[in-house]
């Protein structure tokens, strides 16, 4: 009856809908039978090339941008935090570890009684004797030294459960932490190369000042000679303030990307180092993408969504075990008596008890059944939560592979409008200083080229950025130590 009983009344699973067929490639093909493939399924893929293996080091290929991810590693403030949440999973299993093995307590004690004359205790006392003709003690001392066991048996494997529950969760939080690891280092190089992108703004602000320098002397002198008008003067000093204007909040952006780099490695205000390079140029490690199913062995966050989903499940037993009957033993053995010189006394001052106890719930089980369909309810929202990972990291993919595949042609076509652009200020200038072609000539054809270069570089900061999300999408940056 106890175990029937029980099980009668258990509340029915409800079940989460099933996911979309995942594509078998990062071009679209879906298996045909429809089915996911898990991460234990996936291993025929490992030879297959993917640059979520290789560590920061080798893809980024920057000595400056290594270091500044190894200091943020160390320094930064999040990953410390997120490494006591482990110490505190990691206290959680040792918890549970314990609860499924027996309590033993050990204690002792000493008191003293006098009970009323006219009471009941008082009256049974005043008729007993230790031993003939010696009467016990008034008042009574009590001394007692004694270990107590008790120990639930786990015969439904509720606590062993939970402590498996506990340790998915543990290896949860690691996983969570390597994926703020991959996290943390694609902000870091995107904040580096965004620093280095306004590094080559300032210097081609620079460079087109200069220009504009040029012109307004030449401007300058042709007014004096009578060849050219205050117009032309006043026109290419207005550009040059502009320019100059424009530097000073490529300055302060300058200020902020660095100090986004510091606060992520942890330190105060101060100048980042990094290296000197034609942008335009930079090219990273080219990107190899594997398969989909790699993604459920290389990304943290699909492996902490795994391990959680497992957790739930093992949730949902330790409920349902609430439902049947609990085993507890009880038992302790020590001395006690009246005057401490006989207190070791065996066997006259030996006490021992034995007892077990087998409870189930029978009656009013609401709170029982609603922690049963909470666990359930919170099952299911770990599979969607599951499901919406493995979407999400396959969905990045896809976008940031083709960010930069697009943006790298594009690229391409505006270093052509550079060049003709750069030819056209060339040409003019040459005109204009000849009294053959109008200020407005030059003063469009260098601003136009200068656009077009600031363009060039903020396409290229894109591109780039794209490489190290796409690079984290797939999973690669999060071994601790590169």
């Amino acid at each position: 009856m106890l175990l029937i009983l029980p099980a009668c009344s258990i509340p029915q699973l409800r079940r989460a809908s099933p996911a979309a067929a995942r594509p078998e490639s990062f071009h679209g093909t879906t298996n045909l039978e429809g089915e996911a493939t898990t991460a234990e399924d996936s291993n025929e893929f490992d030879s297959l090339e993917n640059s979520a293996h290789m560590g920061w080091y080798e893809f980024f290929e920057d000595p400056m941008l290594a270091g500044l991810i190894d200091q943020a590693i160390v320094g930064n403030q999040e990953l410390r935090i997120l490494a006591q949440e482990i110490q505190i999973a990691n206290n959680e299993v040792q918890a549970r570890s314990g609860e499924y093995l027996p309590f033993v307590t050990f204690g002792a004690g000493a008191g003293i009684e006098k009970p009323g004359q006219y009471t009941r205790e008082g009256a049974v006392e005043d008729q007993l004797e230790v031993r003939p003709g010696q009467a016990f003690p008034e008042p009574l001392p009590d001394f007692l030294v004694a270990t107590n066991l008790r120990w639930e048996l786990d015969i439904w494997r509720k606590l062993r459960n939970a402590k498996d529950a506990a340790c998915l969760r543990y290896l949860g939080t690691r996983d969570g932490q390597n994926y703020v690891v991959t996290r943390m280092v694609a902000e870091v190089a995107e904040n580096y190369y965004e620093l280095l992108a306004l590094d080559n703004q300032l210097a081609t602000l620079d460079t087109t000042i200069e220009l504009q320098q040029k012109s307004l002397e030449t401007a300058k002198a042709m007014k004096e000679q009578a060849r050219g008008t205050e117009l032309a003067v006043q026109r290419f000093q207005a550009e040059v303030h502009k320019n100059e204007s424009e530097k000073l909040i490529i300055q302060q952006q300058i200020v902020e990307a660095e100090n986004r780099i510091n606060f992520l490695l942890g330190r105060y205000p101060q100048r980042v180092d990094r290296t000197n390079v034609e942008y335009i140029d930079l090219n990273l490690h080219a990107l190899s993408i594997g398969v989909p199913s790699q993604l459920l062995q290389n990304r943290s966050d699909i492996r902490q969504a795994e391990r959680e989903l497992g957790a739930a499940g093992l949730d949902i037993k330790v409920a349902r075990a609430r439902f049947y009957p609990s085993l507890a033993l009880n038992a302790g053995v020590g001395y006690r008596a009246f005057d401490a010189k006989y207190l070791f006394s065996t066997p006259e001052s030996l006490i021992y008890n034995v007892a077990g106890d087998l409870v189930a719930p029978l009656i009013n089980k609401k709170a029982i059944k609603a922690d049963y369909r909470s666990a359930n309810a919170k099952q299911i929202q770990v599979v969607y939560n599951y499901q919406r990972t493995v979407l999400n990291a396959f969905t990045e993919v896809i976008n940031y592979m083709a960010k930069v595949d697009n943006y790298g042609k594009s690229i391409e076509i505006k270093k052509q409008q550079l060049a003709s652009l750069e030819g056209s200020v060339d040409s003019a200038t040459k005109l204009f200083q000849n009294a053959r072609g109008e200020y407005l000539d030059v003063l469009l054809s260098q601003r136009d080229m200068m656009e077009s270069k600031m363009i060039l570089i903020e396409t290229k900061q894109e591109q780039l950025a794209a490489t190290v999300k796409a690079y984290q999408a797939l999973g690669g940056g999060g071994t601790l130590g590169g």
